[in-house]
């Protein structure tokens, strides 16, 4: 498998916004880099009418991470960069400071596809104030993208049960990275594969795919375009039969699963993409049925989300395969994940930092946060509490791992098949829309109260 920063090469410093450059520099000159900090990433909120995501993207964060650093044509570029006075607006200190970067901060985590209610932390950075801030930016960007994908993928697989899905979004996703960034997550949230080659080539995410109208449309004939296809492709045949009429499609389709057929090939399957699916799947499947076809797929596409296939199966919608793209990869809604501050270290001791706000759901928590989970009869019973301030949980049942130690990875991951099957396992056993049980450490709540005033 091609190794991932063949394509996420490094670096990627400016990959960031400008103001944690900008506050990368306070800190510099303030003196107040090297002061130990802790950082926690989280979502204070899970869409989908979830009740928890899939936890995805910290493989692409350790890479990040590991390899930032800033070259030279990005110091150049920073140090052009110019104020409302024509001055620069970085300077030589801040930028021989750049020069030199090298993360060496430690890093917990919740591995990938685990199950993770809102405002629990998902990652926990602690080292010099001046690193775990720079980072900030590409952390949400990563955390928040893959986990979206992977919740969304859950759902649909969690209705779809033992039909296969596959990934089709890359031409409706957010850019190339996106798009393999998209490929990976639904891999994990429980997909069978994805029509992506380079997501393929790079995570060995198996590859499916049909063909376009546009390939029927270049024949003067659709049983001409389906005889060339098979003969193209005879091993991995699905035949699109809606480019004009389906019901004359599927019978151009029979006539060449027969004629197959007799050459003892299988035709995989037939694609429908387009009108009521419900009931043009229940003809296609007889028809193929009557025509001694019964293991050749029904295939369907066309704007489907975890709702409509619910709907459809529900219904008795003779659907075998789904392949799903823009309500996959286009994040309609999107996690709220936020990054903040919550200790620094005084001389030997930890001071607990809290974020305020009129909004009672944007206060953050104070502390060196950790999660423990319990599973009782179907259900998660999560305790949120912080290491500074409490020693009252089984450490077995803690959900955040060390994963790098002074910026070196100490964490070996699954691979992505095993963390697909865990994800499907856990799925199927523990419903994403029950309501699941989420508290606070009675030591925890009192110091946020405390610091709140």
């Amino acid at each position: 498998m091609k190794k991932i920063d063949s394509y996420y090469r490094p670096p990627h410093a400016l990959l960031t916004d400008l103001y944690q450059l900008s506050m990368a520099k306070g800190y510099w000159k303030s003196g107040t880099y090297s002061t130990e900090s802790i950082f926690h990433l989280y979502f204070r909120n899970i869409p989908y009418q979830s009740n928890y995501a899939i936890s995805a993207g910290l493989e692409l964060v350790l890479n990040y991470l590991e390899n930032l650093t800033f070259d030279p044509s990005e110091i150049q570029y920073l140090g052009n960069l110019r104020g409302n006075d024509g001055k620069s607006i970085f300077d030589e200190s801040i930028l021989n400071y750049f020069q030199r970067f090298k993360f060496d901060c430690t890093v917990f985590a919740i591995p990938e596809g685990t199950a993770v209610q809102a405002n629990s932390p998902v990652l926990r950075i602690e080292g010099p104030l001046i690193q775990a801030q720079l980072i900030e930016s590409t952390l949400l960007n990563i955390i928040n993208y893959s986990t979206n994908i992977a919740t969304k993928a859950a759902l649909i697989k969690s209705v779809a049960k033992n039909d296969a899905c596959f990934e089709f979004g890359l031409r409706r996703a957010h850019g190339p990275d996106g798009a393999l960034s998209a490929s990976r997550a639904a891999y994990i949230g429980g997909f069978d594969g994805t029509s992506n080659v380079e997501a393929g080539f790079i995570y060995g995410i198996p590859v499916r795919g049909t063909h376009a109208h546009s390939w029927v449309m270049s024949f003067d004939h659709e049983i001409d375009a389906f005889r060339s296809f098979t003969d193209t492709m005879p091993n991995n045949c699905t035949l699109l039969i809606d480019t004009y009429d389906t019901k004359i499609g599927i019978q151009n389709a029979i006539r060449v699963g027969q004629e197959l057929k007799g050459k003892g090939i299988v035709l995989q399957g037939v694609r429908l993409d387009s009108g009521d699916l419900l009931s043009l799947s229940k003809y296609v499947r007889k028809a193929l049925d009557d025509a001694g076809l019964q293991d050749t797929k029904i295939l369907a596409t066309n704007d489907l989300d975890e709702n409509l296939i619910e709907d459809l199966k529900k219904k008795g919608a003779k659907i075998d395969l789904w392949g799903i793209g823009t309500k996959l990869v286009s994040s309609y809604e999107s996690l709220s994940g936020v990054y903040k501050l919550s200790a620094l270290k005084k001389g030997d001791q930890w001071i607990n930092k809290l974020k305020k706000s009129d909004d009672h759901n944007k206060i953050s928590w104070p502390g060196k946060l950790q999660l423990n989970r319990q599973i009782k009869d179907n259900l998660i019973f999560d305790t949120l509490y912080s290491e500074l301030d409490s020693e009252n949980y089984d450490k077995e049942n803690d959900l955040l791992v060390k994963v790098m130690e002074k910026g070196k990875r100490v964490y070996k991951g699954s691979t992505l098949k095993e963390i697909r099957d865990q994800v499907l396992s856990f799925i199927h056993q523990i419903p994403m829309k029950n309501e699941h049980s989420w508290s606070v450490d009675n030591r925890l709540s009192e110091l946020r109260n405390e610091l709140y005033g």
